[in-house]
């Protein structure tokens, strides 16, 4: 019982400190949603679950060794934010409230473009991992999803936080977007990779 909670105490560290910037990317798509009604809040739960799953299933399948995760290739995913941010950017009305992402798949993408640094770090722990233990890593993460959407459906309906993507959304929302973007790309190392195969 002891290493079960144990496990659970691991896996509830990890998850947070792999996941703290998903608060801010899911209040931006809560606060969108109360202002344009897209994505809908059960697309946003759903398209977490989704994304958080995609990476655990990664991260289990290359703990497997039936997997090799291209290091740092994962870091151009930091693409699809980044134009998701600069869409909205170019696409924007001062009349409109901000809308990044709209479906379910989009939530999803961009939560698997969020995390992909979060397989670099879940692959060594699941391989270390017993059947048990790794059973009980999968129901906290699955717990702390719920937890996440909720804290940030909260931080989304609060009226500082509504005003605030109220006044300065038009451009603070795809900035955050396009912000995650770079901050992947820069942090993945994928960026030298590339120049030193353009050049």
């Amino acid at each position: 019982m002891t290493d079960l909670l144990a496990a659970a105490a691991g896996a509830a560290l990890v998850f947070a400190a792999t996941n703290l910037d998903d608060i801010v990317v899911l209040t931006v798509l809560f606060v969108a949603a109360r202002g344009t009604g897209r994505p809908r809040p059960r697309d946003i739960v759903a398209g977490q679950y989704l994304g958080i799953g995609a990476l655990v299933a990664a991260a289990v399948v290359a703990a497997a060794g039936l997997l090799i995760v291209p290091d740092p290739w994962t870091g151009l995913l930091g693409l699809l934010p980044v134009a998701l941010g600069v869409r909205a950017l170019l696409t924007r009305s001062d009349d409109d409230p901000p809308a990044v992402v709209g479906s379910l798949l989009g939530v999803a993408g961009v939560t698997i473009a969020n995390g992909a640094d979060n397989i670099a770090v879940y692959v060594p722990v699941f391989r270390s991992l017993g059947p048990a233990a790794g059973l009980v890593w999968l129901v906290v993460f699955a717990a702390l999803v719920a937890v996440w959407c909720t804290v940030a459906a909260l931080l989304g309906g609060h009226p500082r936080v509504v005003g605030l993507v109220g006044r300065a959304g038009h451009w603070l929302v795809p900035a955050v977007f396009v912000a995650i973007g770079v901050t992947i790309l820069v942090t993945s190392g994928v960026l030298p990779h590339l120049a030193h195969l353009l050049a």
